[in-house]
């Protein structure tokens, strides 16, 4: 077997004269842009006023972690590019303001490090930015010690300022992030500067898990001096200074995207990251088919592949490069919340006013079909939008399950009558609703929830389109069913989502357009508790009323992840966290970059595949973390 193989594994003499002759050759006609090039048309800040500084309380108890156990591997060594696909190219680099909540944000601001972390299998806090933290007496002030050494990657010192800068900006109204303003207004009142590496972040009230509400990150203040009513236009493609181990260093739009390891990273050496962030470079391709891109990956021009969905597992991966144990693969089970995964009803459409079409909707939908066809009974059922936050989590909540009774029942009581082809009609409306979605992978399952529906007598109109349309569709609330999933965190968000002073209008994540007075009440109480069992009992009580309004349909829950991945790539025992998503996480500073390339193992297979040796098959199941284990 021939494979291409990938430019990553040519010697460095050989890659830099590549990569020169490449250059030269491009040039810049050829749209590719480079972020030295972008810094150096930047127009600079110069010199900028201290913000105010006050002397530090006495009695301050600072504290710091620098024993919980290590996740990453002594044995990892550096080297290498990493080469991942994109399914389509960020519409933006901010990651803050219009269009920028997309899936690649999160490669951004994994590479933007906070004050502190939270250990991925312990959930204890470790130190990121500050190296020591210490909690005020009035349960609404922490204080922080930053670590003299950290800098931004264009060389700038990370200093106190650069948090008060984090108010200032976030509370703009030219970045057009309504949440951002809402939150950086309503949850912290200020920040102190005592020196350059010591303050405080006071919040607007006492509350319990104080260090995940209140541990702002920085904004580079040297760097957005330009904050006002262009700022969306100009930093849209610029590249934002940031602390992590990685920064952009070229791109080419709808092409490519390419990071690149700081060689002299200020925290490279620091216990919880040490021996992680291991690749030179990482690499995303734009590829816009799922299945191109599992071809792409079976001729090594790229890296991993997700192979969670059971027609991968089960079936596509049953191909020569995983038979003869050039590929391997690995079932990782992991224990974290789960993202709510779901059909999201748009209650500004006039067919979803009625309460009662919404909850014939959801018993119209048969996802336990798609579960034991589609699926292979590999996923489980989602019961809600808030699974696995522990004692935030209720429950008592049970889906509404298809039930074709139930359906006859909701539609005749809002006075809609079957019309000759089946379908619910009433004053010449058809209950037909269109699904947006963005994964030709996810077709199947749609298709068969689309037949189940029709015995229902409702029709979807399956709408596929390019993942950014999709989102940006969603987020401008012209959608009238969206199927998507949110991403989590450690305890549940509600605002964004169901309060009302996010209806009705573009670029919010309320894309239900919920408008409830009532569920308004319990989440500003939830927001404003100063006690801990007081939030736990409203958040159960907001995930019940969250189900009464019938605005969204719970599908799957997929406690595991599932990839391939090519024999030269190494990980730690255990190869994941408790908290991974993935093997192949690059920048995230909980989770991200335990891998690493082996040019042996290499070398060793790339020989075996020119002479049609194989090796023994290798499929790893690793239930160290599996949920109730």
């Amino acid at each position: 077997m021939i494979l291409n193989l990938p430019e990553r594994h040519l010697s460095s003499y050989a890659l830099a004269a590549l990569l020169v002759l490449t250059l030269t050759l491009t040039g810049c006609g050829n749209g590719v842009e480079r972020a030295d090039d972008m810094a150096a048309a930047a127009e600079p800040c110069g010199t900028l006023p201290p913000y105010p500084r006050e002397p530090l309380p006495e009695g301050i108890e600072w504290l710091t972690n620098a024993s919980d156990p290590v996740f990453a591997s002594p044995e990892a060594v550096k080297g290498g590019t990493l080469h991942e696909a994109l399914l389509s190219f960020p519409l933006t680099f901010r990651v803050v303001g219009p269009d920028s909540n997309s899936s690649f944000r999160g490669a951004i601001l994994g590479n933007q490090l906070g004050l502190i972390g939270i250990h991925p299998n312990t959930e204890n806090i470790i130190p990121e930015l500050a190296t020591h933290w210490a909690f005020g007496a009035d349960k609404k002030t922490m204080y922080f010690r930053l670590d003299p050494e950290a800098r931004w990657s264009d060389g700038h010192p990370v200093t106190a300022e650069d948090f008060v800068y984090t108010l200032e900006f976030m509370r703009s109204k030219h970045i057009v992030a309504p949440w951002y303003n809402d939150y950086y207004t309503r949850e912290i009142e200020r920040v102190i500067v005592y020196d350059d590496h010591t303050f405080a972040i006071v919040g607007t009230k006492a509350q319990p898990d104080l260090h995940l509400k209140i541990t702002i990150g920085p904004t580079p203040r040297h760097y957005y001096c330009q904050l006002d009513e262009d700022f969306v236009r100009r930093y849209n493609w610029k590249i934002a200074p940031n602390t992590g181990p990685y920064q952009i260093t070229e791109f080419k739009k709808g092409r490519y995207i390419l990071f690149e390891r700081k060689a002299d990273w200020w925290a490279r050496h620091r216990r919880y990251f040490k021996n992680r962030y291991n690749v030179d470079k990482v690499r995303y391709t734009v590829i816009r088919d799922f299945n191109l891109q599992w071809e792409y990956f079976k001729k090594a021009k790229l890296d991993s592949f997700a192979l969670t969905m059971p027609k991968f597992w089960h079936f596509k991966s049953r191909t020569p490069v995983v038979d003869k144990g050039y590929v391997h693969r690995m079932w990782f089970f992991n224990d974290t919340p789960q993202s709510a995964q779901g059909l999201w009803l748009n209650q500004d459409r006039e067919i979803f006013k009625d309460p009662r079409l919404r909850f014939a909707f959801a018993h119209a939908m048969n996802i336990q079909r798609v579960i034991e066809t589609v699926l292979y009974n590999d996923y489980l059922r989602l019961e809600s939008g808030y699974v696995g936050y522990g004692k935030y989590s209720n429950n008592d909540i049970r889906t509404r399950r298809f039930d074709l009774a139930r359906v006859d029942q909701l539609m005749g009581a809002a006075g809609w009558q079957r019309g000759g082809d089946g379908i619910w009609a009433r004053d010449g409306q058809r209950y037909s609703v269109e699904v947006s979605y963005s994964r030709e992978e996810h077709t199947p399952r749609l298709v068969v929830l689309k037949e189940e529906a029709l015995k229902a007598g409702i029709e979807l109109r399956l709408q596929r389109l390019d993942p950014a349309a999709q989102y940006k569709k969603v987020m401008e609330k012209r959608h009238d069913v969206g199927w998507l999933g949110w991403s989590t965190g450690m305890r549940p968000h509600f605002w964004e989502f169901w309060h009302s002073v996010n209806a009705h209008r573009p670029q919010t994540n309320n894309i239900t357009n919920t408008d409830d007075p009532d569920l308004d009440r319990l989440i500003d109480c939830y927001r404003d508790s100063l006690d801990e069992n007081e939030r736990v009992v409203l958040a159960l009580e907001i995930q019940a009323r969250v189900h009464e309004t019938g605005a969204f349909v719970p599908t799957f829950m997929v406690p595991y992840f599932r990839e391939a991945y090519w024999r030269w790539w190494r990980f730690p025992d255990p190869p994941a966290t408790r908290s991974s998503g993935s093997l192949f996480d690059p920048f995230s500073a909980s989770t991200g970059g335990l891998f690493w390339f082996d040019p042996q193992r290499y070398e060793e297979t790339r020989e075996a595949m020119r002479r049609g040796d194989i090796f023994k098959p290798v499929t790893r199941k690793e239930e160290t973390y599996k949920m109730g284990s």
